[in-house]
């Protein structure tokens, strides 16, 4: 949520709003004889699922691995119709008029018996854009089984993890807030998004009624889930947010258990959260947990003697809570075979920066080897939660020079390595695997508020006259300063929920939920522990965190997480790509 400087088959998003999928398990074959020994029967399954805008289209392909292991592989299939793949993602890709083949790559190649790899690409076309009928997997054509006649079946056992949970599913809609955006003018063209449900206090467990959550409790959502489901796969997004000391760097946000309460936190908050989660008869979904937001990066870039530092992020320094809070949910959810544990990781106006970024990872890394966890509970990393920075700047990059000077050297970009939350996202990945975590990780990256469209949007690059000119006049974040986090001026909706969009990104998804307040513009009186933050009142003049520039916040929030109206219909009004 917190920029800081430097010195510092039905199985798809159809109720968000996409096109439905295709999900395919086609034909049947064994492995030919040869001269070799007797071949095991072999079989394959394949989900081939696409998001449809009429001249182009993104495909997500998963392929299981029905037969023997493999060592190597390759999926053919031929288009119907004039299709051409204009980029593909986790695979290599051959194209020859209609005939396409996609094979694996190094970290790819070995599939095991019931093993799954998945692959995505986007596409252009003209006139109809039918699904192919035939796959075929290092020449066995893929009916789901490794049996002619049987029942062709590609999804994976209930319960059992899958390499991405946004793949082959649907994504749950809180009603509660599908009715919010409703009830406002145009919200019904995204009012069946799914986003993050928060469990952001104890009582938010069993329902308290507030003013966001209403009567709905975690019990409520799960079995909301199961109906939605309908039978068919679901992913359901739970943020858990409610350390001891929370969110040290910012008041508007502060929360209900104080720095030492680390036994009410496992027993009165993870513990009960995780008793509903077991329940046999939510075993079917897919449970997407975002792991504490704004927590462990405030232990690298606001502690000490930075200027950035408060005395409560030292406080949480020094006596280990945020870090064995986050392993203990961490091992108690992940404990549960269908839940999917996703750490927050800032974004890359937090620890984009040489002094943040590795040891950002390390201290992700010493959270996930704490209070029980390994880094086998980490399923992922999430970034941008509920925060501003663009997917993509597409009119300057780092290694640019303009009149001598390094696009690095703008005010702007203030040397960070990244520009934009993507390149950060799939960077801070690799840096992750290297500290230790599987290589199989995804990303998730919250798009909820960083379309920054409408008038405002540049399309094109600033002007050449020196280095910030060009940069300032061509970035589509158009916030202040890099610092500025709450109720931004002039943002937007940003790119649809959506599953693997990019290699090593597991979806894009709305984990904010677009028009819930980061915080109050003045300090209003609540029973849920959230003080006021200057940086959400539009006079406030900055501080270290955001360069002493103004906050950039709109006028008027209420609380964070209360319905903020003029945000939500501004957002509607940026959105890009537009609604």
């Amino acid at each position: 949520m917190r920029e800081l400087p430097r010195s510092t088959g039905r199985r798809s998003w159809a109720r968000s709003g996409l096109a439905a999928a295709s999900t395919l398990a086609l034909g049947a074959s064994l492995v030919a004889a040869t001269s070799s020994p007797a071949a095991a029967a072999a079989g394959c399954a394949v989900d081939y699922q696409v998001n449809d805008w009429g001249s182009g289209f993104t495909a997500n392909v998963s392929v299981t691995n029905l037969g023997d292991p493999l060592n190597g592989w390759d999926l053919e299939w031929s288009f119907s119709g004039n299709q051409q793949v204009t980029n593909l993602w986790n695979g290599s890709l051959s194209q020859s008029g209609q005939d396409v083949t996609v094979g694996n790559v190094s970290h790819n190649a070995s599939l095991s018996t019931n093993g799954t790899v998945t692959f995505g690409f986007n596409g252009s076309y003209s006139g109809s854009n039918p699904a192919p009928d035939t796959f075929t997997l290092n020449g066995v054509v893929c009916d789901g089984s490794t049996d002619p006649g049987t029942d062709p079946d590609p999804d994976p056992d209930p319960g059992e993890r899958v390499d991405n949970p946004y793949v082959g599913a649907d994504v749950y809609v809180n009603p509660i807030w599908s009715a919010n955006a409703a009830a406002e003018p145009g919200g019904d063209r995204v009012a069946d998004q799914p986003t993050g449900v928060w469990l952001d206090q104890i009582s938010a467990i069993e329902g308290n009624g507030s003013p966001t959550t209403g009567s709905y409790g975690l019990r409520d959502h799960l079995d909301e889930a199961v109906e939605q489901a309908d039978g068919g796969e679901m992913v359901i997004q739970i943020v858990i947010y409610n350390l001891p000391g929370r969110d040290c760097a910012a008041l508007a946000s502060n929360g209900e258990l104080g720095p030492d309460e680390i036994d009410r936190y496992k027993n009165e908050y993870i513990d009960p959260i995780a008793e509903i989660m077991s329940d046999p008869a939510y075993s079917d979904l897919r449970i997407v947990t975002t792991i504490e937001i704004d927590s462990l990066p405030n232990l690298v870039t606001n502690v000490g003697s930075r200027p950035t530092a408060t005395p409560e992020c030292d406080e949480m320094l020094a006596n280990g809570n945020y870090v064995e809070g986050v392993g203990y949910a961490l091992a108690t959810l992940g404990d549960i075979p269908n839940v999917y544990n996703y750490i927050d990781a800032g974004h890359h106006g937090w620890i984009g920066w040489d002094d943040n970024f590795g040891a950002s990872a390390d201290k992700f890394y010493e959270a996930a080897n704490a209070a029980g966890a390994t880094p086998d509970d980490v399923h992922g990393f999430i970034a941008n939660t509920a925060n501003y920075s663009a997917l993509q700047e597409d009119h300057f990059t780092i290694d640019q020079t303009i009149n001598g000077q390094m696009v690095r050297q703008s005010d702007w970009v203030d040397w960070n390595r990244y520009t934009d939350e993507l390149s950060f996202s799939q960077a801070l990945r690799e840096e992750l695997v290297s500290t230790g975590f599987d290589p199989g990780i995804g990303m998730l990256i919250d798009t909820s508020r960083n379309g920054w469209g409408g008038p405002d949007r540049p399309d094109g690059p600033g002007s050449t006259s020196d280095v910030n000119a060009y940069v300032d006049g061509g970035r589509y974040d158009r916030r202040i300063h890099l610092g500025n986090w709450c109720n931004q001026s002039g943002a937007g909706l940003g790119e649809r929920p959506t599953a693997a969009p990019e290699p090593g990104i597991d979806a894009y998804v709305w984990m904010k939920p677009p028009g819930e307040s980061d915080g109050s513009s003045e300090f209003i009186e609540n029973p849920e522990g959230k003080g006021f933050d200057r940086m959400c009142d539009p006079t406030y003049e900055g501080n270290a965190r955001n360069g002493d520039n103004m906050s950039g916040a709109l006028p008027d929030a209420p609380v964070s997480g209360h319905w903020f109206s003029a945000q939500f219909q501004e957002l509607m009004e940026n959105a890009y790509p537009p609604l």
